[in-house]
C-alpha cells in the first residue's frame, strides 16, 4: 500500500487553525512518495509537526501537505533569525556585529569570483530579508541594487536605498533583462513555486547575466549527524530540501547551464554544527542571548576542522549559473 501523506499528517500534533494543502512534486510533478521524515520549528520553538516526503521519481524531499503561503507569514515574524534586530550584545557586541558582517563580505567575495562588479552593475537579491548584503555591495562598488521579499515592514538603516519589490518574487513587476547578476542566498528552499522562480530568474537576468544560488546540501555531513533535527529542515519555512542530485536537476530543466558547482558557501558550516547539536542535546527554541558566548567559544575549538571547510561537505552547496 503507498504512503498517504494526509492521512499521516492526521496522526501529528497541531493546531487546528492550520489548512494544510497537499503538493506534487516540485521537480518532476509526480504524486509519487515515500515518508522521509517529520520536522519542527527547532529555531524559534513555534508549535507544529510538518512532513517531507521523498519523491519515488526523482528523489527531491518536499514537504507535502504544506500550509498556505497566508498561513506561512506567522512563521517569518521578528523572531526569525534573518529578521531578529536586536544589537545590544553587551561585552560580546563587537563580536556579534563582526560575525553579521562577515557574513556579507563572504558573500562578496565569493561573488566577486565570477562577475565583475562596478557601478555600472544591476544587482537582484531575491529573499533578500533585511538588505544587508546588498547594502554593503553598494558601499563597496556604488553599484545599484534591488531585492526582493514576501515579508512585510522590513526596514534597516539605509533600506530606502534598496530598489524594493514586496510580495512573491515570481509575482513581483521586475522589469525583463536588467539584472547583470541574480543572487538567492537560502531563498529556493523556502520558495512555494521554484520552477516559477527560476524561470522568473531566467527572464530578468541580461543575456550574459549569472545567477548565484546558495541552498543547504541534503546530502551532508551535517544531515547525517543530525537527522530531523538538521538545521537545514527547518520546519515549516523551508519547503524543500535538496540534494546536490536533484538541485542541479532543477536548474537545468529551467533554462540554466551550471558554469560551477561549490560544495560550500558563505553561509558558515559551523552554525549548523552548533545548532544541530543543540537542538539534539537541548531542545527546539535557539535563545540567543543565552547561546552567544559558548557558540564563539565552540566556534575557536572547531578552527582546525573549519580550516577545511570547503572540501568537506559539511551543509552548504552553490551553484554560479548562466542561461542556456
Amino acid at each position: 500500500m503507498n504512503f498517504n501523506a494526509s492521512t499521516y499528517l492526521r496522526t501529528l500534533d497541531n493546531p487546528k487553525r492550520f489548512n494544510f494543502e497537499e503538493v506534487s512534486c516540485y521537480n518532476c510533478g509526480s504524486t509519487d512518495y515515500d515518508k522521509f521524515l517529520v520536522g519542527e520549528d527547532d529555531l524559534t520553538g513555534k508549535e507544529g509537526n510538518f512532513l517531507y516526503v521523498k519523491c519515488r521519481h526523482c528523489e527531491l524531499v518536499y514537504q507535502n501537505p504544506r500550509l498556505p503561503v497566508h498561513q506561512i507569514k506567522e512563521f517569518y515574524d521578528s523572531e526569525y533569525i534573518a529578521h531578529r534586530k536586536k544589537k545590544d550584545w553587551g561585552v560580546l557586541k563587537p563580536l556579534y556585529e563582526w560575525a553579521m558582517q562577515k557574513h556579507d563580505r563572504d558573500k562578496e567575495k565569493l561573488v566577486s569570483n565570477y562577475i565583475s562588479i562596478s557601478s555600472a552593475t544591476q544587482v537582484l537579491d531575491v529573499g533578500c530579508a533585511v538588505g544587508t548584503f546588498l547594502l554593503y555591495l553598494q558601499d563597496k562598488y556604488g553599484c545599484d541594487i534591488s531585492g526582493v521579499d514576501f515579508k512585510e515592514d522590513l526596514s534597516y538603516p539605509g533600506f530606502d536605498r534598496i530598489n524594493f519589490y514586496q510580495g512573491l518574487f515570481y509575482e513581483s513587476p521586475i522589469p525583463e533583462a536588467s539584472y547583470d547578476l541574480v543572487t538567492m542566498w537560502h531563498f529556493l528552499e523556502h520558495c512555494y513555486d521554484p520552477n516559477r522562480s527560476l524561470q522568473m530568474a531566467r527572464q530578468v537576468l541580461k543575456d550574459d547575466g549569472k545567477l548565484i544560488i546558495e541552498v543547504p546540501r541534503l546530502d551532508s555531513v551535517s544531515f547525517r549527524l543530525f537527522g530531523n533535527k538538521w538545521p537545514g529542515v527547518q520546519a515549516p519555512q523551508h519547503t524543500a530540501m535538496y540534494s546536490k542530485k536533484t538541485f542541479l536537476e532543477l536548474l537545468q530543466k529551467n533554462g540554466f547551464t551550471v558554469e560551477e558547482y561549490l560544495p560550500y558557501g558563505a553561509f558558515p558550516p559551523y552554525f549548523y554544527l552548533f545548532t544541530g547539536t543543540y537542538f539534539r542535546l537541548v531542545g527546539k527554541g535557539l535563545n540567543l542571548d543565552r547561546i552567544v558566548a559558548p557558540y564563539f567559544a565552540g566556534q575557536f575549538l572547531l578552527t582546525p576542522v573549519l580550516l577545511f571547510q570547503k572540501y568537506l561537505n559539511l551543509s552548504m552547496q552553490t551553484v554560479i549559473c548562466s542561461k542556456k
